[in-house]
């Protein structure tokens, strides 16, 4: 499994906009020179951002983007389904009907699979953008 690379830079737009005072609305100019994120990029993943609640956006004069809940609140889960929906290691687990051997319940590797994606899910549900700026502070 691997992320996008809309998945990464959405980790970059939301951690530097978490990295700002709660509530500052930041132009996508601002967000896509600081974050080295091309302005398309930036302009394609923020509606999906927006769409999850992620972020909030003010039109007009002084419009941009700003953090909508508290950094803490904010899991890279909810980042990665935002941009890419469920988190998902194989067909298999999205649908059963993909199997080839129509025996998902019974199929090892299927079980196996299961269990690995719960785990995927469950670390990237532990992680917060709050972790992730105190992480970025002791270093």
């Amino acid at each position: 499994m691997k992320f996008n690379q809309a998945t990464d830079y959405a980790f970059r737009a939301v951690l530097y906009l978490a990295n700002q005072t709660r509530g500052k609305v930041v132009d996508a100019q601002t967000i896509s020179q600081s974050q080295v994120i091309p302005m398309r990029f930036l302009l394609k993943i923020m509606p999906s951002l927006i769409k999850s609640r992620i972020v909030g956006s003010q039109r007009g004069v002084g419009g941009g983007y700003y953090l909508a809940k508290a950094p803490g609140e904010i899991t890279l889960l909810d980042v990665v389904e935002a941009i890419e929906g469920p988190v998902t290691i194989n067909k298999c687990l999205i649908d059963p009907s993909y199997c080839s051997k129509d025996g998902a319940p019974g199929c090892p590797v299927h079980r196996t699979l299961g269990e690995i994606q719960e785990k995927l899910v469950q670390e990237l549900r532990n992680r917060n953008f709050d972790d992730l700026m105190h992480k970025a502070r002791q270093e």
